[in-house]
């Protein structure tokens, strides 16, 4: 093997060296990122959760807004389903993979949490509290999972935790404003955001 001779071969190993090791860095990380998140998708699930403010708006009782809500919930869910796996087909990734796990465990903690605390606060007619406590779970799942997305997930995390805050301090009427801003006008943006830098 022949070996260097002088400082222009050294400096030329090391660069070679070094091109190396930014190589193996970058393939480890993107290895290690799940990519497919929506941003159509996340853009059509903003669509739903605008829908559902407006029409919950306008419900003539609380139970009749919780289905609302809930309705427009597993129609999101649906959606991202379908999305995530048109773009993890798309980009030839799969979701049974680590980085697919990690993030799915990490977003899905924090809505079972969130379901469980909504059938309690159901149970117990504590209405006002769903708003926040909606907020609050979702973010703090969008923030863990995005650890093993993303970088505009952890973005988009923090500001739904932003919301919950607000829901809490502000009087329970604007509950429903700021579910439609949370799961309505931010997941469009942050979903037509990623879409463009993302790819889809």
């Amino acid at each position: 093997m022949a070996r260097p001779t002088g400082p222009g071969d050294v400096a030329s190993v090391t660069d070679h060296a070094a091109e190396s090791l930014a190589f193996i860095r970058h393939a480890m990380e993107r290895g290690s990122t799940f990519s497919a998140v929506p941003g159509i998708g996340g853009a059509l699930m903003g669509g739903i959760g605008l829908t559902a403010a407006a029409v919950g708006a306008w419900q003539p009782s609380a139970e009749r807004w919780l289905a609302v809500w809930l309705i427009a919930a597993v129609l999101a869910l649906t959606t991202a389903v379908v999305a995530m796996r048109r773009k993890a087909a798309r980009l030839g990734a799969t979701l049974a993979g680590a980085p697919a796990r990690r993030f799915a465990l990490s977003l899905s903690a924090p809505l079972v949490a969130g379901a469980v605390l909504t059938l309690g606060l159901w149970m117990h007619g504590i209405w006002a509290l769903m708003p926040p406590v909606w907020l609050l779970l979702y973010g703090a799942g969008v923030v863990t999972g995005g650890a093993f997305s993303v970088a505009p997930m952890r973005l988009l995390g923090v500001c739904f935790m932003a919301l919950g805050l607000l829901a809490v301090v502000t009087p329970p009427a604007w509950g429903n404003v700021w579910l439609g801003v949370g799961f309505g006008a931010l997941q469009v943006g942050f979903g037509l955001y990623i879409a463009r830098t993302h790819g889809g």
